[in-house]
């Protein structure tokens, strides 16, 4: 079994656990694409056999997600498994639908934003977090990315919520925006609830939760359903066919000319046999991935 398979995680597993529990489900090798915060929920891509190979065509994917802010709290985390450091009581004034849509539009288009500290960023070796837990402060450089669109789903005038949509690029922190967005309002609040929903063209509803995988491990006909073909995953790729001789100096690393335009291929033999990827630079072709 070779390609991906979309594990929509739930709160009580980590990315590494749904990593180790689908290598003991499947018996194969596995990996991810980026981890998915513990108390997050969602789109957890999972690499399975070979289709490990193609992680480095998927890790710069755009993100949405669904996401509940909790206003007038901050906690030490920006999220709701941190502990609370501030509250205060919030003016109803600020939740009304225009003051919160004209408060969100502010924050689409290109821009930078400063990771948290409760983040598995690497400075010197060592993640945020570690810094965080022993009270260290260090500088963080501030990072660009992108917010393509944000929605307003829902005011919970009552518990002083709002549920907001975020369409976004890679390496956009929701728990920072949803801190930025209260102060935008005039207060302060954090991430109370996160739910990715989509990470590039993997969408939740081809999702498949952990137990319903444990539950047809020995169920070809449902693994081959929910597992994604690296062809699949690949399909946006333009397609090249090459013939025997050239697939032969191909497959043994030497390059091949080619009147294509620098890019990333999938490779094609004389039959239609999916061999893999190849990349082309100055009119060379020279293969990348072989599978």
């Amino acid at each position: 079994m070779d390609g991906i398979i979309i594990i929509n995680k739930e709160k009580e597993y980590t990315s590494n656990d749904i990593v180790q529990i689908v290598k003991h489900t499947l018996k194969e090798k596995v990996g991810h694409t980026g981890t998915l915060d513990p108390n997050a929920t969602g789109v957890l891509p999972i690499l399975v056999g070979k289709g490990t190979k193609i992680s480095k065509y998927l890790v710069n994917h755009d993100k949405i997600y669904e996401a509940k802010l909790q206003l007038g709290i901050k906690t030490d985390t920006a999220d709701g498994e941190g502990i609370v450091i501030q509250s205060e009581t919030i003016n109803k004034d600020i939740l009304s639908e225009e003051k919160i849509n004209k408060s969100l539009k502010t924050f689409i288009g290109k821009q930078t934003q400063i990771p948290p500290m409760y983040s598995a960023i690497k400075i010197n070796g060592k993640k945020l977090y570690d810094y965080a837990r022993k009270g260290e402060q260090i500088e963080i450089s501030a990072r660009n990315i992108e917010i393509y669109n944000i929605e307003l789903k829902n005011i919970d005038i009552k518990n002083n919520q709002v549920d907001i949509k975020v369409e976004c690029s890679k390496g956009t922190y929701i728990r920072t925006l949803c801190e930025d967005i209260a102060k935008k309002l005039g207060t302060i609040g954090y991430m109370k609830e996160l739910n990715r929903i989509q990470v590039g063209e993997f969408n939740i509803n081809e999702s498949i939760k952990i137990q319903e995988l444990k539950n047809n491990k020995n169920n070809m006909e449902f693994l081959k359903e929910k597992i994604i073909s690296i062809e699949k995953v690949l399909e946006n790729k333009e397609k090249i066919q090459i013939s025997k001789r050239q697939l032969n100096i191909f497959l043994n690393g030497v390059k091949i000319n080619s009147n294509y335009r620098d890019g990333i291929y999938r490779i094609y033999d004389e039959e239609e046999k999916f061999i893999g990827t190849g990349i082309i630079q100055n009119n060379k072709l020279k293969r990348d991935v072989i599978l």
